[in-house]
């Protein structure tokens, strides 16, 4: 049985060598461990919105690209692999176990990253950490809003607001040729900020905090692995100095990185990718 619900065994390769970061993570026990990852290993809510399937092997992607990339530094924190979200029937369902799976992670004092998956994954994650943390402020990285009404992939930030109370929205990355203009309209009625390209890396002054990365907010050239690509978008370069901040700060209190679909990544890049950003968080949390 695995310590924490609703999970499965995560999939990492047979070997990994010894210098490198993924050598270092437990999945036994999360004894000495500050950060918990879990694998949200589902796509429901992309195929509900009409989009490319695949991001239910993300997580095993994300893996197999981290096994392969990152030096074990000394000063980064011990991370316990939670395994795989199990699925469930409906997408209720799969939500409802993301939600005890993760409040389990942080009843035993561990931070939470999250790998998917969909991005409607994103909602059940943070439900979890606001009724710890109550009405936190979202920084979140995508091209697109995800404030739709129907259920699915595009609707993460409206049921956050409406259902769990968050306080605001701040989004980086929007582009507006993918967005519908009742869905902006709605964002901008409930306080969303929309934040420039090339602004300043700067968060929020007070309040709690939670970060979700949408691997769609890189350009198709980084990031061809994603649910819906990005022909103008940013460069991981971009991306790598906002996930150090957010990683630094101590009122961030989960971080993921969504959408990364292995079926139209077969190079790897994407993962190589998402390695490399959770790696870069990963330094800033060492910071805190």
């Amino acid at each position: 049985m695995r310590l924490i619900p609703h999970t499965t065994s995560p999939e990492w390769p047979g070997q990994i060598g010894a210098g490198r970061f993924a050598a270092t993570i437990r999945a036994d026990a999360p004894d000495d461990c500050e950060v918990a990852l879990i694998g949200l290993g589902d796509d429901t809510g992309v195929k509900l919105n009409h989009g490319r399937p695949g991001a239910a092997g993300g997580p095993t992607a994300f893996r197999a690209a981290l096994a392969r990339y990152g030096a074990n530094l000394p000063e980064l924190p011990f991370v316990y692999d939670a395994g795989d979200i199990r699925p469930g029937r409906t997408l209720d369902e799969t939500h409802d176990r993301v939600t005890a799976a993760v409040t389990e992670l942080l009843a035993r004092g561990l931070f939470p990253i999250a790998i998917g998956g969909g991005h409607d994954l994103t909602f059940p994650l943070v439900r979890a950490v606001a009724a710890r943390h109550p009405q936190p402020i979202g920084i979140y990285f995508d091209a697109h809003l995800d404030v739709r009404e129907s259920p699915g992939s595009g609707m993460a930030f409206r049921k956050l607001v409406e259902d769990c109370g968050v306080a605001a929205l701040h989004l980086h990355g929007f582009r507006p040729l993918v967005n519908a203009r009742e869905h902006l309209e709605w964002f901008a009625a409930h306080g969303g900020q929309l934040h420039p390209d090339g602004a300043a890396v700067d968060l929020p002054a007070t309040g709690d905090l939670f970060v979700s990365f949408d691997l769609d907010v890189l350009d198709a050239a980084h990031a061809p692995g994603v649910s819906a690509t990005n022909p103008a978008g940013w460069t991981v370069r971009e991306a790598e100095a906002w996930v150090a901040t957010c990683g630094a700060e101590p009122r961030v209190r989960c971080f993921d990185l969504m959408e990364l679909n292995p079926t139209f990544d077969p190079s790897g890049r994407t993962a190589r990718v998402a390695a490399h950003l959770f790696l870069t968080f990963l330094q800033g949390f060492a910071r805190r």
